[in-house]
């Protein structure tokens, strides 16, 4: 086994403290990489505290990772000691279904392994995330990063980049379209960074006037408060994709009004409550509301690939890991431009 320093929450009233634990030896088909950086997602926090159900404690948070190979197994052919290497939100994935032969192990019909708070596919050994010094990773869900990239501003990418990433693809859009981002936060300054590289005209919503400096900073080529009846109503029936990142309670209803006939709302952020949808909303415009779900294991290394070749990273906050948790108050509070990213050298 192979020692590891992590940290953990023991329990969901815990928080997390420094916790030593053991990762399985490097199999034939497995790579160990020491992680450099783990990026901090709002997920981790939902987790710790045991809001989305189904726990599995102790809980070694983090699925933004990446770092540098230092072994790897026998039969090992994409990765080489020395590489840089980065792991995402799975570790692995039945391989068999339908979903898994598609390239869309996100959507595991039998269920995907989680970087952390998961089984792996023995369904009896849990996983352990990224808040750590060391991880053993199948080389299949294992992803190549560019040595040309920021690597602390890189880490993110693995879930906000390809969260944002993989329905802007999936539903074509780019040159022609009229995209609005609903919400400017980790998920958000990601699709306006990706819209605007794909070619759309990019549209920020926010309730907060003060993000339009920084909206448009990024590329965003127009802003429009939401908290205003007027500049909302300036834009009804305007745009083809509404790329809803908010994870907050808010109304659907108000928002589908703003698409063209045939427009799609694509949530990616994750209310913790039910919301009301009136069927009115979507039959007069024949408007759809959708959702996705980060991506697969060959486009997440498409869009690293597309983010080499363009320059495109994170905005990051960089912290010592004994700040996680005024990192995670200041996160609950939106106080982060735009994602927090832990050096995880400073893990003794």
């Amino acid at each position: 086994m192979i020692a590891t320093k992590g940290y953990a929450a023991q329990t969901k009233d815990s928080g997390l403290a420094p916790w030593n634990f053991d990762r399985r030896e490097v199999g034939p088909h497995d790579v160990q990489f020491d992680i450099t950086y783990c990026g901090v997602c709002h997920s981790d926090l939902h987790q710790i505290n045991g809001e989305w159900g189904g726990e599995i404690f102790p809980m070694v948070p983090g699925h933004e990772i990446v770092g540098r190979v230092v072994a790897v197994g026998s039969e090992v052919t994409r990765f080489k000691v020395g590489d840089l290497a980065g792991t995402g939100c799975m570790v692995d994935s039945c391989r068999n279904c339908e979903s898994c032969q598609k390239g869309l192990e996100q959507y595991c019909l039998n269920g995907n392994t989680l970087t952390y708070n998961s089984l792996e596919q023995d369904h009896k050994t849990p996983t352990y995330g990224g808040y750590s010094n060391t991880i053993v990773v199948n080389e299949d869900f294992v992803l190549h990063i560019s040595e040309k990239l920021d690597l602390a501003a890189t880490a993110p990418l693995l879930c906000a980049g390809i969260t944002t990433y993989s329905p802007l693809r999936h539903w074509k859009v780019g040159k022609g379209h009229k995209l609005a981002v609903l919400g400017l936060g980790g998920l958000g300054h990601m699709g306006i960074k990706f819209g605007v590289a794909f070619g759309a005209e990019v549209t920020v919503l926010s309730t907060s006037p003060k993000k339009e400096e920084d909206a448009r900073k990024l590329g965003a080529h127009n802003f429009i408060v939401t908290s205003d009846p007027a500049q909302l109503k300036s834009a009804m029936g305007y745009f083809d994709f509404i790329l809803d990142t908010v994870s907050a309670e808010h109304d659907y209803n108000q928002y589908l009004a703003l698409l063209k006939t045939d427009g799609v709302h694509i949530c990616v952020g994750a209310p913790p409550t039910p919301s009301a949808l009136t069927a009115f909303s979507l039959i007069p415009g024949r408007k759809s509301i959708a959702g996705s779900n980060i991506g697969g294991i060959a486009e997440t290394q498409e869009m690293l690939d597309f983010c080499a070749e363009n320059n495109i990273v994170s905005d990051i906050e960089l912290i010592d890991i004994k700040d996680i948790h005024p990192a995670y108050e200041r996160m609950l509070k939106g106080d982060v431009r735009y994602r927090f990213v832990i050096d995880m050298a400073t893990l003794k």
